[in-house]
């Protein structure tokens, strides 16, 4: 029996990179999943398609996570399509980099919005509605201790959620259900991939491992942390890096 069987996830951002993994690697573990897109309903439904096409079950579902109304309707979709939610995966971000001094109020609210509050929409959501021994994973990120210029409003949004991670293990202990961060360093995603290729040499030269990582680095943690076998591991940040940081 795969480790995921009869279990409901939803991951948001679930339609490119790093979120399509871990959509496929819950899939494949036996979880059905509520592919969550923002913006991009063809690659959406690709993912989807893939999942079905391994034997899977999965649909997507569109939903802006920076709204709270929004990720009530994900909960709403999820419980109304598979009758209950037992693995969330915080995964929809944005990136920013620009300096403190450079970024103007509305570039932060941006990147608070989906990053901070939608992770915070998406846990207060699940306080109420996901099932006893449920599984809750947040995405932060390597850069928050790299101390790297032009990151800092982007950090202070993923700082933000390691603390909201470490708080809420421990008001959902009781019900079994677990809560940690997954922290990738650069990795081979269509936005990093954008950045000047001197920052991605620079960055591949960071790693122990000597490379950048790669969206399928990524998810099997994800389906580890949101199975039985990762149980006793709560109010963590687990470094997913290669040795970035």
């Amino acid at each position: 029996m795969r480790k995921l069987e009869n279990k409901t996830a939803i991951v948001t951002g679930g339609s490119r990179g790093i979120g399509a993994n871990i959509c496929l690697s819950l899939a494949a573990e036996g979880a059905q999943v509520v592919v969550n897109y923002a913006g991009n309903a063809k690659a959406a439904a690709e993912v989807v398609d893939k999942i079905e096409a391994a034997g899977g079950r999965a649909l997507a579902v569109q939903a802006d996570v920076s709204q709270s109304a929004e990720v009530k309707k994900l909960f709403d979709f999820a419980e109304q399509q598979f009758g209950k939610v037992d693995i969330l995966v915080n995964n929809a971000g944005v990136v920013h980099y620009k300096t403190i001094e450079e970024t103007t109020d509305e570039e932060f609210d941006r990147v608070m919005r989906i990053n901070t509050y939608g992770t915070f929409y998406g846990m207060r959501e699940a306080a109420s509605r996901m099932a006893d021994n449920g599984r809750v994973i947040n995405i932060s990120s390597s850069a928050v201790r790299m101390m790297l210029p032009t990151y800092g409003p982007y950090c202070g949004t993923k700082g933000a959620v390691e603390q909201m991670t470490r708080s809420f293990a421990k008001e959902m202990g009781l019900r079994g259900i677990t809560v940690n961060a997954v922290s990738p360093g650069p990795t081979e995603t269509e936005l990093f991939m954008d950045n000047p290729p001197e920052k991605i040499e620079r960055m591949r030269n960071l790693a122990a491992l000597g490379r950048l990582g790669r969206p399928d680095d990524m998810g099997p943690v994800i389906a580890f942390l949101a199975s039985e076998d990762g149980g006793w591991i709560t109010g963590q940040v687990v470094p997913v890096n290669g040795g970035t940081a």
